[in-house]
């Protein structure tokens, strides 16, 4: 197996962990709204999530891992995308903070800085912010 092929085998494990993590979020009501699928079907093409792994994970996501990214970039991003997630219907519930709280410790933050980077994530968030905005309003005092 080449190098390439190693990487591009944990992009895509990580990819997959990352998509099925969405797809918690959007089940967490108990219901994936219209919106919500619209959204999925988005995140699926951008992760290169294939038809089959998508039907797969839409069974079962609790079988694919959390894989952190070595970026805090891409763990900031990886955020992000949860959050248009959740914030698809609008609003966001408890158990959504619980699994938000989760998946950001399970990507590397502490229990401290998750909690601060999702209380304010959730006071400036409103659906449409890129991942410059995101991440300018987040370390704006």
């Amino acid at each position: 197996m080449s190098f390439r092929d190693l990487f591009e085998s944990g992009e895509r494990s990580r990819n997959l962990g990352h998509f099925a993590s969405i797809v918690n979020m959007a089940g967490a009501n108990g219901v994936i709204s219209d919106p919500e699928e619209a959204l999925l079907k988005r995140f699926a093409v951008k992760l290169h999530i294939s038809e089959s792994d998508y039907v797969e994970i839409l069974k079962n996501p609790s079988k694919y891992p959390i894989s952190p990214p070595n970026s805090a970039d891409k763990r900031l991003s990886r955020m992000l995308d949860l959050f248009k997630m959740i914030f698809a219907d609008n609003k966001i519930d408890d158990e959504e903070l619980i699994l938000l709280e989760r998946y950001a410790i399970g990507l590397g933050y502490t229990e401290e800085l998750a909690a601060k980077l999702i209380k304010r994530s959730v006071e400036i968030f409103n659906g449409g912010l890129d991942l410059e905005d995101y991440r300018y309003l987040l370390n704006k005092k």
